[in-house]
């Protein structure tokens, strides 16, 4: 099914091209936007091997005023690790999250993506993360950026008046390549072949190549510099994952009785180990099998000019680029609840698990849905910038430094962004879920005389066609200085004032056909556009899938677009007949203008205190942010009930019932800082800082305007709305560390404690209403009617609709297998209830304490190669989930999300040419949501403790030239999303190892 993929070798040559790199912060007193900036002014240090970066990385940390951390590169064009979220994550204290066995964003001191602001050689870069919809991060994702040309990522975890704010959790800043850095004539290139074994069954593995290559020359007397950098890598890979991606419906209190809920006395006999009445537990509401394999094509380029004519003045210009395209295909096959004939068996309170949930539809009969799926994404990012670094005197320098970037991601597809077809086996019987292992196994009966899937039977059903476009624009001027007093009193100032326009637009289109109860036959659809696939051997690292005997049908994605969209198909109607079902009208299009204004002023000064030395750092920053939201949404017209437990919107894809609304906020902050260190002796370093800082809310947060979900329930629809009145993140930070450098060659010690009292946490302020004048058939004189006639089996309750209503208030499209009636019933003004929608917008409401320790060591064994690194972070927080409180106890509960501990295991050896590293990484449990898979609140997710191991190995077979392998996961981890216990499997997800090889040549 996957498309054959061809190695288009003429984009190598663009590896050489410019695109971005820019002023580092290091050596610029636009450094003093990051860190002090004496402390900056030091002689390049040229890195080599894995004992060099270290050594540099320690030199950083030690030498910086507050707690900072670094990697730097082992050797030109050379990166610790394939990517740079994966480097930083054996920094003490820093956590990754991974996106497709990758890492993409981090978490500091158990504080998200969110909350760290990623600089790029100081500047504030934009992000187009497609996340279905409108972004919600401000989150860079390092995915897009390829790692050779890449100098060194810098985490700054306490606050400076003179640091950018954005980040309470950390700043981080990324620094390429500079030539005038390191004059003369030097370049790297390398090929390496990656083979990634996460790869499905729907796919073939193979090997991909990746070729990257960096040049940097200074000409007229190292007055004139130039470097260039660039990248193009392929990877395919893939993941195989079941769970429950509709949610678990309650919470419930084992007394209640709602739809939903396990049957009450003395209709309970077919529940096992009933929960109690004080009970809590959650019922599933559907369980799919997915397998989903990704190919991504990843171009980085970067190009830098300097001037230097003399020692008192540098001029940089910078230019940076990177493309990622991601094509992904995905068959799955799954189940939905109806919570009808159900038998099932649970675990003792308070908190009762699920041991097993079974169904059964006797002859009436269900689905067994199987989809088909594509997503086609393109990224880019540019970044332009200008920077004049000028001592203006032998005590006044100043630096003015304005760039230009952009974010922009869309479809890649004619499809659009995110494309689903779904078609069904109508014949399942009975339908049994076993949750006693790590993965939930399902078991299906159907009815006689089959005995499994067949592609005889299989029938189209319905499918969505997502289109989303997401950009970001970041302009920004920021002027720096730095002045030295020739007094005892102040030894010198930093001061400066920056501007930045931040605009941000997301627009979504959706073309959905709701006919998931079926439409046509099963004649329709050609036998042999099915292939069956083994679901077991894709989730071989979990218990339980030696007793999953399920097989799926996946089918060809484009063959089946033409089928169900050809002239004269009853399926016409979904596409117009051009193949394409896709809308480029964008009918939800939200913008975001941001301008945010800056100023600070920071003195330093240098002591003795006895024969300590000491240093002093105190300073005021001031940011002032207006936030404008121009909102375009269509509202629903109407409502129908097009299958059993599904409503559909009418009109939210009609220019028509389009409204713009706009909305405006703003706020400012002062935000003081204060920071100390002391050198007992010449190998000790004590600390103490306290500041404050900020993190803007995410744009999904403040991006205005009301929509609704195109699909309702039986109760009711759901919908947000942003809140551009929304006030920044607010951290009181408070930080106490002491480092004992044991060794000159780079060996020490180091610990330290941390508090954050952080106000203005954002939650989801749910409220209940009808804002549209919409009618649902549920409860009305028509289901009323039918209730009283056939009892409250939804199936038997449409029909008797369809057989016996004012025909002008329905449309009958066909019928199923069963000879049941399908088609919509529509909603009906003056005999129907409004339609209730919970709209959930974002208010702040909330404080908390977030605090812990950092323990670190790194050692080298003399002169032997060998080498340990090893840290452990304690990450703890006052406001923690609640498991027993049900939803409707009160409002949604608040808790902080990401915080657990973590901790890094390196050993290493670097001599004689020879480098090898074996890493293992650990995270502990943490809760990743609030708010259960279908947006319920108070319905937790928690990731379960992960824990990985890599390694990588290189010789220097000659001077200059190096052959390497590399291995990620090589013990092929898997990762599981869970509820309020083990059992409430929202995700359980396998992916594999990861193995590179190639060779690198420096000069």
């Amino acid at each position: 099914m996957k498309e054959e993929r061809k190695h288009d070798w003429r984009k190598l040559s663009l590896i050489f091209l410019g695109s971005a790199s820019a002023l580092a912060l290091s050596h610029s007193a636009n450094a003093q936007e990051v860190t002090d900036g004496e402390e900056l002014r030091q002689e390049t240090v040229t890195v080599q091997g894995i004992r060099g970066s270290l050594a540099e990385a320690t030199d950083i940390k030690r030498n910086a005023q507050g707690v900072v951390d670094a990697i730097t590169n082992e050797d030109m064009g050379k990166f610790p690790d394939t990517n740079l979220a994966e480097s930083l994550q054996r920094i003490t204290g820093v956590s990754i999250n991974r996106s497709n066995g990758e890492g993409s964003q981090v978490t500091v001191r158990g504080f998200g993506p969110d909350f760290n602001l990623v600089l790029l050689n100081g500047r504030q870069m934009p992000t187009a993360y497609l996340e279905g919809g409108a972004p919600s991060s401000r989150s860079f994702d390092f995915g897009n950026i390829a790692s050779e040309g890449i100098a060194s990522v810098e985490v700054y975890k306490t606050g400076l008046a003179s640091i950018p704010t954005g980040g309470i959790g950390s700043t981080l800043n990324i620094k390429t390549a500079r030539p005038l850095d390191a004059p003369g004539l030097r370049y790297s290139a390398g090929a390496k072949g990656v083979y990634d074994d996460s790869v499905t069954s729907l796919g073939d593995k193979e090997v991909t190549p990746e070729i990257s290559g960096i040049y940097s020359n200074t000409f007229a007397n190292d007055t004139f510099g130039v470097a260039l950098a660039g990248s193009y890598q392929e990877r395919n890979s893939g993941y195989a994952q079941v769970g429950t991606t509709s949610g678990w419906r309650g919470a419930y209190l084992g007394a209640e009785n709602n739809w939903g809920t396990l049957p009450q006395p003395p209709g309970d006999t077919q529940v096992t180990n009933r929960p109690g009445p004080d009970d809590i537990y959650s019922t599933p509401q559907n369980v799919n099998y997915s397998l989903t394999d990704v190919d991504r094509e990843r171009l980085n380029g970067q190009a830098t000019l300097q001037y230097s004519p003399g020692s008192n003045f540098t001029a940089t210009l910078d230019y940076f680029y990177t493309q990622n395209k991601v094509a992904t295909e995905r068959a799955d096959m799954s189940v939905w609840f109806n919570h009808g004939d159900v038998t099932s068996g649970w675990t003792d309170g308070p908190i009762a698990s699920p041991l097993f949930y079974n169904e059964d539809f006797g002859d009436a009969g269900t689905d067994l849905s199987m989809g088909g799926a594509k997503y086609a994404t393109k990224s880019e990012n540019q970044s332009l910038g200008l920077n004049f670094d000028w001592q203006a005197t032998d005590r006044l320098g100043l630096v003015f430094d304005v760039h230009s970037s952009s974010a922009e991601s869309g479809q890649d597809s004619p499809y659009g962004t995110s494309s689903v077809i779904s078609a069904a086996d109508f014949q399942l019987r009975s339908q049994a879920v076993d949750f006693t292992n790590d993965m939930p196994v399902l078991g299906l009966v159907f009815q006689d005389p089959f005995t499994g899937i067949d592609p005889s039977r299989m029938i189209s059903t319905g499918s969505v066609f997502s289109n989303s476009y997401i950009k970001t624009e970041i302009d920004q001027a920021q002027l720096s200085g730095h002045y030295d007093f020739d007094t005892s009193i102040v030894d010198s100032v930093d001061f400066g004032v920056s501007a930045t326009k931040n605009k941000v637009r997301s627009a979504f289109a959706n073309a959905q056909r709701d006919t998931w109860g079926g439409v046509g036959t099963a004649d329709d659809l050609p036998d042999d556009i099915f292939r069956r696939v083994n679901i077991a051997e894709n989730f071989d690292q979990f218990s339980g899938s030696g007793m999953t005997q399920q097989d799926i049908f996946v089918f060809d994605f484009d063959q089946m677009v033409g089928i169900i969209d050809s002239d004269g198909d009853p399926f016409n109607n979904a596409c117009g007949g051009d193949g394409i079902c896709r809308s480029d009208d964008f009918l939800e299009d939200r913008r975001i203008e941001e301008e945010s204004y800056s100023a600070f002023f920071q003195v330093n000064n240098e002591f003795d205190i006895g024969v300590m030395p000491a240093k002093f750092i105190a300073g005021l920053r001031y940011e002032t942010t207006d936030v404008t939201s121009p909102a375009q949404v269509t509202t629903p017209s109407g409502v129908q009930w097009v299958a059993a437990n599904e409503f559909g919107l009418i009109g939210l894809d009609d220019s028509n019932n389009l409204v713009v609304q706009e909305f405006t906020g703003e706020y400012d902050y002062w935000l003081p800082a204060v920071d100390f260190r002391i050198d007992p002796r010449d190998d000790v370093v004590l600390r103490a800082s306290y500041s404050k800082t900020m993190t803007r809310p995410g744009y999904g947060d403040i991006a205005g305007g009301l929509s609704v979900q195109q699909i309702a329930r039986v109760d009711g629809g759901t919908g947000t709305n942003g809140n551009t009145n929304l006030k920044p993140f607010i951290s009181e930070n408070f930080d106490l560390s002491g480092e004992w450098y044991y060794d000159e060659g780079g060996s020490y010690l180091s610990a330290g404690y941390f508090r954050k009292n952080v106000e203005n946490f954002i939650g989801s302020g749910v409220v209940t209403q009808s804002p549209f004048a919409v009618y649902t058939p549920y409860g009305g004189e028509r289901y009323n009617a039918a209730l009283a006639a056939v009892g409250d089996d939804a199936v038997a309750i449409r029909q008797w609709i369809f057989e016996n209503a004012d025909p002008s208030t329905f449309e009958i499209t066909g019928t199923d297998t069963n000879g049941n009636f399908t088609g919509n019933i529509f909603g009906v003004a003056g005999e129907d209830p409004l339609l209730t929608f919970d709209i959930a917008t974002p208010v702040n409401q909330e404080t908390a304490t977030v605090d812990g320790w950092e323990f670190a060591v790194q050692h080298f064994f003399g002169e032997t190669g060998f080498g340990v690194i090893a840290n452990y972070t304690i990450v703890d927080g006052d406001v923690a989930f609640d498991d027993t409180q049900v939803p409707s106890s009160g409002d949604p509960q608040f808790a902080i999300t990401g915080l657990s501990d973590s901790y890094n295991l390196i050993g290493f050896y670097d001599k004689n040419g020879l480098q090898a590293r074996l890493a293992y990484n650990w995270r502990d449990k943490f809760l990743t949501s609030t708010v259960g898979v279908s947006g319920t609140p108070n319905n937790p997710q928690y990731v379960e403790d992960y824990g990985q191991l890599d390694f990588n190995v290189s010789y220097e077979v000659r001077d200059g030239w190096t052959l390497f392998v590399e291995g990620i996961n090589v013990t092929d981890e898997t990762t599981r999303t869970v509820g309020r216990t083990s059992a409430y499997v929202n995700f359980a997800t396998q992916t594999g190892a990861r193995y590179n090889f190639g060779f690198r040549f420096n000069y």
